[in-house]
C-alpha cells in the first residue's frame, strides 16, 4: 500500500477542464491552494484580492498552467464594485460555472469594544459578499445549465473560540446561506454548499499559533500533521467537478477530527 501523505498523487476531474471558476481572496493561504488547483486541472480560473504583489506572483507562478489565471484587484466589502468585477470577468471567461467565495478576515476583537461600525465591516468582509457574489454569477450558471458555488465557512464557531465573535457569527451565517441557496437555486443545477476547514497552516495562521498551540491543535484533531491549503482545494474541487453532481446544500468538513 502506498503512503497516504502530502505528496501523493491528486485526483484528477476532467469535468474541470475548462471550467471557467471565479475566487474570491485567491492570493494567498486557502484561497492560492484552490486557484492554483483549479488551473492546475486546466479551469480557467480568474480571482480576486486586494493584494497586487502576491497576485502577481502566483500568476507568474502558474504561468505554465493550460490556461493563465487571471487577476483583478478588488476591494470585495464594495459590493457595487466587486459585482461589476465579476461582470466583467465573466464577459472575459465567457461565463461562470464556479464560483468559490473564499476571502474572508478573521481579525481577533474584544466583545466589549465592537462598535456598529465595526460590526458592519466584519459582516462586509465574511459573509455580505459571498450572497451578492452568487447573486451575480447565478444569471451565468444558468445560461450554461449549471454550476457550483462552494460557501468557505469555519470550524471556529462550532468550538467557540475566543476573540472571534463577529467572524463566527458570519461564519455561522454562511452554513444557512448555504442551506437557502441551494433550495433556491435546485431547479437550475446549480448546487450550493460549505467547505469547513480545520486549523489550516497559511502564513497568516501563523501569527496566531505558537508552536504550543499547534502541538495542542493536532493533539485534538484526530489525525497527526497539519492540514495544508492543498488539503482545502481538493474538497473544493471535488463539490465543483461532476463527480459531486447530487452533491448540495451541505457542509464538507476538513479538519483532521478536531470538532
Amino acid at each position: 500500500m502506498g503512503h497516504h501523505g502530502e505528496n501523493a498523487a491528486q485526483a484528477n476531474y476532467p469535468s474541470l477542464r475548462g471550467r471557467k471558476v471565479i475566487v474570491s481572496g485567491g492570493a494567498s493561504g486557502i484561497g492560492e491552494g484552490i486557484v492554483e488547483g483549479f488551473a492546475r486541472q486546466g479551469a480557467a480560473v480568474a480571482f480576486v484580492d486586494l493584494m497586487e504583489k502576491p497576485s502577481h506572483a502566483l500568476i507568474e507562478r502558474l504561468s505554465d498552467a493550460e490556461i493563465e489565471p487571471i487577476f483583478h484587484h478588488c476591494d470585495i466589502t464594495d459590493c457595487d464594485d466587486y459585482t461589476g468585477k465579476i461582470a466583467q470577468i465573466i464577459d472575459a471567461l465567457g461565463g461562470c460555472d464556479v464560483l468559490v467565495n473564499n476571502a474572508a478576515n478573521d481579525d481577533r476583537h474584544k466583545f466589549d469594544e465592537v462598535s456598529s461600525t465595526y460590526w458592519d465591516e466584519r459582516m462586509s468582509v465574511n459573509l455580505k459578499h459571498q450572497f451578492f457574489a452568487a447573486q451575480a454569477v447565478v444569471p451565468a450558471m444558468r445560461d450554461a445549465g449549471g454550476g457550483s458555488i462552494v460557501n468557505m465557512g469555519s470550524i471556529s464557531w462550532h468550538l467557540g473560540l475566543p476573540d472571534l465573535t463577529l467572524y463566527q457569527t458570519a461564519k455561522a451565517a454562511i452554513e444557512g446561506l448555504t442551506r437557502s441557496l441551494a433550495r433556491e437555486l435546485g431547479r437550475d443545477n446549480i448546487r450550493v454548499n460549505t467547505v469547513i476547514p480545520g486549523n489550516v497552516q497559511t502564513p497568516r495562521q501563523m501569527k496566531w499559533y505558537t508552536p504550543e498551540g499547534e502541538a495542542e491543535i493536532v493533539a485534538a484533531q484526530c489525525l497527526d500533521g497539519r492540514i495544508q491549503p492543498v488539503d482545502i482545494a481538493a474538497m473544493v474541487m471535488f463539490l465543483a467537478s461532476d463527480d459531486a453532481r447530487f452533491c448540495t446544500a451541505h457542509n464538507y468538513w476538513v479538519d483532521g477530527g478536531w470538532r
